[in-house]
């Protein structure tokens, strides 16, 4: 923090204090706009009348509509300890913002530490100029220190006697800054790095099942085919990641409430929801534009891909079973779209095969999340006995472990039974010159389900066992072997 010396005691100035981005990390409007679309998404239709009416009347319109968890909201811990300070030595506290009036009060409430909140009416939108009226009105024009971030309080700090910057860059107002008393708060860093963390480029190993259908047909050697199907795979990883983004857009504030997901970028206020916003658009543009250079199968399988992540993100995710369902059918359909970019039919036994496996893997990562979840709630309420609780934003409490355990571990075993049977089907024998060499796939990969499974049951596993099976060295040589006895069997 770097504090201006100041001409009068800093504590004899009212003080007047942003909310969006200043006092919070985030924006309330952009909060509220997007619990309404996961509430409605059809609500995007009447969104531009609202706004033709004016942004005042807009703002109201929504806060109407939507609950806001004021307690999770992501708050500038530096500049929350500065007021607390402050409050401490009797200075008069005003939060005032362009949010709306009554998600301002019930954010105030929340808090318990101002005198006074003011946010914007039906009528008037407060920010700029109409917050800078409205200060004047509040204090008499008298002399008032000012906390804000972004250009719009530029004219505030124009009139202030005292500015107080948080949570922007160090040249806004930094001309206004140098002949006044000055205090910067929670100076932000670089958001590249947090935006390449929220793409998630790790997940992209998954679209490597595209390659399989490729492998499968023994085209390794078809350079015009492995350039299709090195596209496709770029275009899988452009729109994951334009969906991942989605996802931490409408999930905030269930992720604020999970014990990992917490510290997610979007949801810690790290990374700004606009930020988040541009991005998926321009991932998703880019994959569609990909997609243009792409056989026509390849096109239907992405756009499905995009529509069933859609469905889920926004309704089947929060469905008992169909969520586990929808997963499978995602990874499912990797392998068709795989297939289609290199001009080939997936095959029923792969199809069968990648449903059984992934339903059982979905079924894992439901199976961590409450495994974790209770070791955490059993810590917190002291108790030698098993606490119960429910996932966040899921259909499952902690009554529906053992069923899932069930459930998992026989679609487990039905996805090692499907390529037992695959051994000897006929198309199978005319593929390879000798099938009965792929014998000892069977039996590793039945070891790394295990394995996961048995980790996920005693709360070692990390809640994604894709990417556990992915990192995990035992799992890598066993993945290896099995690669090894494909190309033997060839």
């Amino acid at each position: 923090m770097l504090t201006a010396t100041p001409t009068q005691p800093q504590s004899s100035l009212p003080l007047y204090v942003d909310l969006d981005g200043t006092l919070i990390k985030t924006d309330l409007l952009l909060e509220s706009l997007l619990l309404l679309l996961k509430k409605n998404p059809f609500y995007v239709f009447a969104l531009p009348f609202w706004l033709l009416a004016g942004r005042a009347r807009f703002k109201a319109k929504i806060a109407a509509r939507v609950s806001v968890s004021y307690e999770m909201l992501p708050l500038n811990s530096e500049f929350l300890s500065f007021l607390r300070s402050e409050k401490t030595k009797g200075r008069h506290l005003v939060l005032i913002s362009a949010s709306n009036e009554n998600m301002v009060a019930a954010f105030a409430h929340n808090l318990d530490l101002f005198d006074k909140a003011v946010g914007s009416d039906y009528h008037t939108n407060l920010k700029a100029n109409a917050k800078l009226q409205r200060i004047n009105e509040m204090n008499a024009n008298a002399p008032f220190a000012y906390a804000g971030n972004a250009s719009a309080d530029l004219p505030i700090w124009q009139q202030a006697q005292e500015i107080i910057r948080v949570n922007c860059s160090n040249s806004l107002a930094q001309d206004l800054a140098a002949n006044k008393p000055r205090q910067d708060f929670d100076l932000p860093g670089s958001r590249w790095p947090l935006l390449w963390q929220t793409m998630r480029p790790h997940q992209w190993l998954k679209n490597g099942l595209l390659f399989i259908p490729l492998v499968l047909a023994h085209q390794l050697d078809d350079m015009h085919a492995l350039q299709h199907a090195a596209i496709g795979f770029l275009c899988f990883c452009l729109l994951a990641s334009s969906v991942y983004l989605l996802n931490d857009l409408l999930d905030l504030e269930a992720d604020r409430r999970h014990t990992n997901k917490c510290s997610r970028p979007l949801a810690a206020g790290a990374l700004p929801i606009q930020h988040g916003a541009a991005a998926a658009v321009v991932l998703f543009t880019a994959a569609l534009l990909l997609a243009h250079l792409q056989p026509l199968a390849f096109v239907e399988a992405l756009g499905t891909y995009w529509l069933l992540t859609l469905c889920y993100n926004f309704l089947l995710k929060r469905i008992f079973l169909l969520d586990l369902f929808s997963l499978a059918s995602l990874y499912t359909l990797r392998l068709i779209a795989g297939a289609g970019a290199v001009g080939v039919i997936a095959s029923p036994w792969l199809l069968a095969f990648s449903m059984a496996l992934f339903f059982g893997l979905g079924a894992v990562k439901r199976v961590t999340e409450l495994v974790n979840k209770g070791k955490l709630e059993t810590e917190r309420i002291d108790s030698e006995q098993e606490a119960s609780f429910t996932l966040p934003g899921r259909a499952y409490s902690s009554q529906h472990r053992e069923l899932l355990i069930l459930l998992g571990t026989t679609a487990s075993a039905i996805a090692v039974l499907v390529f037992l049977l695959y051994i000897y089907a006929e198309e199978t024998m005319a593929l390879y010159n000798s099938p009965l060499i792929l014998w000892p796939i069977v039996g590793l990969l039945g070891l790394i389900l295990i394995r996961v499974w048995r980790f996920a049951i005693t709360g070692k596993l990390h809640e994604d066992p894709v990417l556990f099976a992915i990192s995990d060295h035992p799992s890598q040589i066993a993945t290896a072997l099995m690669f090894l006895v494909l190309w033997l069997a060839i």
